[in-house]
């Protein structure tokens, strides 16, 4: 696995091997024991794929709060997506950034996102759909978001969603 840091102490980019023979290929996604090696979250309880019918469907930018703060690892399984991180942790010197990442279902590549960061996509191909591991259970009651066009956090999305709920539209802006 390579394990490459973004602007965002925490936020990774992961690549995995692929092994090809005539037979095909072989992906490991995950491995407990190469993840704790590199200080990832090893341990998770929920696994979960979100189906995303059309180009410039936006979702997010969502978290859950403490006592169940999550850790997440995303990976887009077909299509293609621009993915979204903001750091929201009180003590971190990037508190409020953002850094984003294209995903693509050929490229191999996962987001790891720890605790105490927002995440959203915007789909950029049609029937895109993402697979996340996460590693607290879901408590409704403690979902939380902000909104996707928050002035403070000045995200340059590639266009505007034209899919979009209407919890995700009417999140707070970040301040």
């Amino acid at each position: 696995m390579i394990c490459s840091e973004t602007e965002l102490e925490g936020v990774f980019v992961l690549r995995r091997s692929e092994s090809r023979d005539e037979r095909g290929t072989f992906l490991r996604l995950f491995d407990a024991d190469e993840f704790a090696a590199v200080g990832l979250c090893s341990l998770y309880k929920q696994f979960a794929v979100s189906t995303n019918h059309r180009r410039g469907t936006l979702r997010g930018l969502h978290f859950q709060d403490s006592p169940h703060a999550e850790s997440k690892v995303v990976r887009c399984v077909q299509g293609r997506i621009f993915d979204v991180i903001v750091d929201l942790r009180d003590a971190s010197p990037t508190r409020g950034k953002h850094v984003t990442v294209e995903l693509a279902a050929a490229d191999n590549r996962l987001v790891y996102i720890p605790q105490g960061c927002a995440h959203g996509f915007f789909t950029l191909e049609d029937h895109s759909h993402v697979e996340y591991m996460i590693s607290a259970s879901y408590h409704p009651d403690l979902g939380r978001g902000f909104r996707w066009d928050s002035p403070a956090l000045a995200i340059a999305w590639p266009s505007v969603p034209t899919v979009i709920s209407d919890r995700d539209r009417t999140w707070p802006e970040f301040a």
